[in-house]
């Protein structure tokens, strides 16, 4: 007896230990560095739904009243071309999104952009809209599809049955004439299995983009870690996913505890500089329980 209660004294000291470690591995966030003339910066970031019905409390009405400056002033601070939203629904019931505070706000703050893998709620899924900035992108091409066995049926349940979830993509033109596809993506984030029917719809769609030669970007919350099935599948697509160091999700409170779950993919030709992570409070706050990711990007 003494003896099981001295292991269990040791693990109950040594798991505040581990934590400690985990956090300091996963932390840190440097400067943001100036953006190549001739790159393109690309970002993913989950911007946590807002709950209607929620007066106060985390994720309500006044909630989103808090994190909205400090959300324009990170991405302000990224100052991305690119920037790929997950998450971002203002949540009433059922997949009514007629209203859209945090798209709303941010456009309005972020004159520079406009949102593509958007349009009416009814017949475009609201919730992962891509902004792009408008002096060096147009957009030519959008579209969706939903994790399930019905691709093509919006709002259409996951694979187990789950909540929905979907990819929303968008094709732009440089000033120069060049394409890129931008994929966006949300994995949910209980079902495994689910993960990993997923990211092979997205493989499958992805592959023949991929081959005809058009150069591609997936950006997104996988909700899994570098060396997991769900991006090795993605891998099979063509796509090779540049490496994000530490966490990347932080528990709405700065922990840092698990590798990063938020990433960036690009197919051949397309150099992609190493992914960094803005791990900051602005003006005191998290801006949401995800820290935004972002790289720069060369075409082919």
């Amino acid at each position: 007896m003494r003896r099981a209660l001295r292991l269990t004294a040791l693990l109950l000291l040594a798991l505040p230990l581990l934590a400690c470690a985990l956090h300091v591995a996963h932390s840190g966030s440097a400067p943001v560095p100036p953006k190549p003339a001739s790159a393109l910066r690309v970002a993913s970031y989950n911007v946590h739904y807002i709950v209607l019905n929620r007066a106060t409390g985390d994720w309500s009405v006044a909630d989103w009243e808090r994190r909205r400056a400090p959300m324009a002033e990170a991405l302000r601070t990224i100052d991305a071309d690119i920037i790929a939203f997950q998450e971002m629904e203002s949540f009433r019931s059922g997949s009514d999104g007629s209203t859209n505070l945090a798209r709303d706000y941010l456009l309005a703050e972020l004159p520079a952009y406009r949102a593509a893998a958007a349009g009416p709620w009814q017949s475009f899924p609201a919730t992962q809209p891509i902004f792009y900035r408008a002096t060096r992108l147009r957009p030519v091409d959008e579209g969706w599809f939903f994790f399930s066995d019905t691709p093509e049926q919006i709002y259409s349940r996951t694979f187990n049955g789950s909540w929905p979830a979907f990819a929303s993509w968008a094709e732009f033109a440089t000033a120069d004439g060049q394409r890129l596809r931008v994929v966006n993506v949300h994995f949910e984030y209980k079902s495994r299995s689910n993960r990993r029917l997923s990211a092979a719809l997205v493989r499958d769609r992805l592959a023949p983009v991929i081959a005809s030669g058009t150069p591609v970007i997936l950006l997104g919350d996988l909700n899994a870690m570098h060396g997991a099935n769900t991006l090795r599948t993605l891998e099979e697509a063509g796509l090779t996913f540049a490496p994000t160091r530490g966490a990347t999700y932080h528990l709405n409170a700065g922990i840092n505890l698990l590798g990063a779950i938020d990433h960036i993919a690009a197919s051949q030709g397309i150099t992609v500089s190493r992914p960094l992570v803005l791990r900051e409070k602005f003006m005191g706050e998290w801006p949401s329980d995800h820290y935004p990711v972002y790289a720069d990007i060369t075409l082919p």
